[in-house]
């Protein structure tokens, strides 16, 4: 899908503050990953589409609050799977997410439970480049704890299903890194 419909959605949803790169009338992944945070946000089905009740929370002006009101952080809301991005204290921009899935996985011959861990932490350090973990592959990881990172990924459903890491479009976190909004020793809080 293509055209001025598109290109209008993708200012709407890019002046609420959801991520989508540049709006460019093109119905693509980044626009998908931006509706369905949307989505996200106003406890609708999350499925990337903009159907008619997607629309309505668009133009209702839909947008999740961050805890964080002074400062800047990476807030992690497990409960409605976003990445909110707070820069002086204001929301700047909302990412689609999905964190631990809670379900058991086995590595090395033991069982482990996939959960991301809540807290207030702040990025570590960082690998700008594929890494490859025996759980699978991360693209250029900001880790915040122990082994735990935001990380891009070419799978972001619309629910809980990583190994407890909180995963991104791969673009997303591209975005991140060039942005300078993730830097070593920024808060990232996850509840």
């Amino acid at each position: 899908m293509s055209g001025p419909f598109v290109l209008a959605a993708q200012k709407k949803l890019a002046a609420l503050g959801y991520w989508l790169g540049t709006a460019d009338g093109e119905y693509g992944s980044n626009t998908s990953q931006a509706v369905m945070a949307l989505q996200k946000a106003a406890g609708l089905g999350r499925d990337g589409v903009l159907g008619p009740k997607t629309k309505k929370a668009l133009d209702s002006g839909v947008r999740p609050h961050a805890r964080t009101t002074s400062g800047s952080a990476i807030e992690v809301d497990k409960a409605r799977q976003l990445v909110l991005v707070v820069s002086g204290g204001q929301l700047k921009y909302v990412l689609n997410t999905s964190t631990g899935s809670g379900q058991n996985y086995t590595s090395d011959g033991h069982t482990y439970v996939a959960v991301t861990p809540e807290g207030r932490f702040s990025v570590q350090r960082q690998i700008d480049g594929l890494r490859v973990s025996r759980l699978g592959e991360l693209w250029r990881p900001k880790y915040f704890t122990g082994g735990y990172a935001l990380h891009g990924s070419p799978s972001i459903p619309g629910y809980p299903a990583s190994h407890g890491c909180v995963r991104l479009s791969n673009s997303a976190i591209d975005f991140l890194w060039s942005s300078g909004l993730a830097p070593i020793g920024r808060t990232v809080w996850v509840y």
